[in-house]
């Protein structure tokens, strides 16, 4: 049976499909020797040799499914060019994975790693209805005129966000910690939304994804999806 030549990457683990329709323009995959370029090339599994920069690329055997409680200073990337620490610093397993969505530099807390690109696509996809809940601390109490449009959607630079969630947990006397939930991953979303309001973010964590909670994993550690979680994904 035949499939899509990006189809395949992503399911080998390469990257999600999107990234490998990058990298088949890009000229670095090659087809039983030959370059493709063309992102409606089909392949045959079973017959078909695939490389990647002259590396043949395989399904790998096992599925993986990773929660990690990202700390501060680490990047969401596989590699970083200017050699800084990544979150694959963290998570060593055998089989080549890939973060789902994104964490910024300095924010903590939940992301998913896998090297199943079918669930990748399923999480990321724009038309999928994923809320993400943090926990926020703020310079400063917001208004309630402040947390209204925060809610109903913001400007942060030429975009419009999605209606969210914002609920004030503690506040003193000059901060507070608020819970926040989104279902858009734009860069660096919920801090451009805090800014929009005159409440910048002073700390930042994810404490779920979708029904993924972080729950007592320690800072820094990584555990397997349960079973549960996995079949929740998969039916996103």
């Amino acid at each position: 049976m035949l499939e899509r030549l990006q189809k395949y990457m992503a399911e080998c683990g390469v990257a999600s499909r999107r990234k490998c329709e990058e990298i088949i323009l890009s000229g670095r995959v090659k087809v039983n020797g030959t370059i493709i370029k063309e992102l409606g090339y089909k392949i045959d599994r079973e017959k078909d040799k695939i490389l990647i920069d002259d590396k043949l690329i395989k399904l790998e055997e096992r599925k993986l499914y990773i929660a990690l409680n990202k700390p501060v200073g680490y990047l969401s990337t596989v590699k970083d060019e200017r050699g800084r620490s990544t979150i694959l610093d963290l998570v060593k397993v055998n089989e080549r994975i890939y973060p789902i969505g994104r964490l910024d530099y300095d924010t903590s807390g939940l992301i998913l790693l896998t090297n199943d690109g079918e669930v990748y696509n399923k999480v990321i996809h724009p038309r999928q209805v994923v809320e993400k809940t943090y926990i926020a601390e703020l310079n400063g109490i917001p208004l309630e005129e402040e947390i209204k449009r925060f809610c109903t959607g913001i400007d942060i630079g030429g975009y419009i966000t999605a209606p969210a969630k914002f609920k004030i947990l503690k506040q003193g006397s000059k901060i507070c910690e608020a819970e926040i939930v989104i279902h858009e991953g734009k860069n660096r979303q919920i801090r451009k939304m805090c800014s929009a309001i005159n409440h910048p973010v002073i700390k930042l964590k994810r404490i779920s994804i979708g029904a993924i909670k972080i729950g007592n994993l320690k800072l820094g550690t990584w555990r397997y999806l349960t079973k549960k979680e996995v079949d929740y994904l998969k039916n996103l």
